[in-house]
């Protein structure tokens, strides 16, 4: 369809919304980003958020987890873990989920497991952009990055993954 995009996004569940919209915008890694028609190819890494889309002078918008999103011509393909909208948000389940994250992440430390801190965020930040998309955000929270050494990485499942990292021998050096 001249001057449309064809967006999809697609969940290990299977194609969750596909059609046609005059412009969409998603949160990566890197910041948010807009798309017209006409738009460039991309390759980028997608981060729980919004995605706002227009059909028709219309307004929508849809929660996505972490994942990717690949743009090429006039087709927007999305792949993210989690995807919810609005009518599927239950706004008391999610400020629950929120809590029990946020209590979890007050008691872990840089010393926890890497995967439990992980979890934790991950549970924090898809139960805070349901509500958002709901259209009562929690208020912002602060996680140290520093801390957590997961500063605009969501491939939470990557870092519980990684082989220890063995300190150099004093009599090599």
């Amino acid at each position: 369809m001249a001057g449309k995009i064809s967006l999809e996004i697609v969940t290990p569940d299977g194609v969750q919304l596909s059609l046609d919209v005059d412009e969409f915008t998603a949160p990566s890694v890197e910041g948010e980003f807009g798309v017209l028609p006409g738009h460039r190819p991309l390759l980028a890494g997608l981060r729980t958020g919004i995605v706002r889309y227009q059909v028709g002078g219309e307004s929508h918008a849809v929660a996505v987890g972490p994942g990717f999103v690949k743009l090429q011509g006039e087709e927007a393909r999305l792949l993210t873990d989690s995807f919810a909208d609005q009518a599927s948000v239950d706004p008391v389940v999610a400020r629950k989920e929120l809590k029990e994250a946020e209590e979890k992440l007050t008691v872990l430390s840089v010393a926890s497991a890497q995967d439990e801190l992980a979890k934790a965020i991950k549970a924090a930040r898809w139960a805070a952009v349901r509500l958002e998309l709901y259209g009562d955000p929690p208020p912002a929270t602060v996680v140290i990055a520093h801390e957590t050494r997961l500063l605009g990485h969501e491939d939470y499942s990557a870092l519980a993954e990684k082989p220890e990292v063995a300190e150099p021998d004093a009599a090599h050096e």
